[in-house]
């Protein structure tokens, strides 16, 4: 194969995702299974009452330290007024919610892509239910985190609901959450 042809099938793009890396990563973990070993890292300075601010730069990936980016992402948090925070920024337990929702799209998406299934949107929403008195430890027998996480997904596909959710539920995010709390996911067409 040509180096043109190398480079046109790399740019295969599917939902968004060029296929040809993605297969490319595969193939690389299928070699040396020491590849797949990833780490992220962040790290987090609190500023005052309840904002804090992490910074993600570095992580590995591939058998190497990354080097491609330039600037750390800078990510803030704060509780609600009603916690005793200035509201500021979303909470740990918002964030918990977005890396689910961010996670479970992206895990459809790329393994949807993978299969050659087009997705045309998608949509869904999180909620988190939780007892606070946990927390506050008002009550031993209450979880300190969330007591459930519901999902609602709808996906625009030719796909069946079946299949979309099993690509969905790759989602290393939800497998982390699922494994140690009840996730209830629903997924619709339209």
């Amino acid at each position: 194969m040509t180096t043109t042809n190398a480079m046109e099938q790399s740019k295969e793009m599917t939902n968004g995702v060029d296929v040809g890396q993605v297969m490319d990563l595969i193939g690389a973990i299928e070699s040396d299974s020491e590849y797949a070993r990833f780490q992220f890292r962040a790290t987090n300075q609190w500023i005052a009452g309840g904002q804090t601010r992490s910074r993600i730069k570095g992580f590995h990936a591939g058998n190497a330290e990354d080097a491609t980016r330039k600037q750390a992402f800078v990510l803030d948090s704060d509780e609600p007024a009603i916690a005793a925070g200035q509201d500021s920024a979303p909470n740990a337990m918002e964030y918990v919610l977005h890396a689910l929702a961010a996670c479970m799209t992206a895990s459809l998406i790329y393994h949807a892509a993978v299969r050659g299934i087009d997705i045309e949107a998608v949509e869904s929403s999180y909620t988190g239910d939780m007892d606070v008195r946990g927390l506050l430890g008002l009550a031993d027998n209450v979880r300190k985190g969330f007591s459930k996480v519901t999902v609602n997904m709808r996906v625009r596909s030719a796909a069946s609901v079946d299949e979309l959710t099993e690509l969905a539920l790759f989602s290393p995010v939800h497998d982390i959450i699922s494994n140690s709390l009840p996730v209830e996911f629903r997924l619709s067409t339209w």
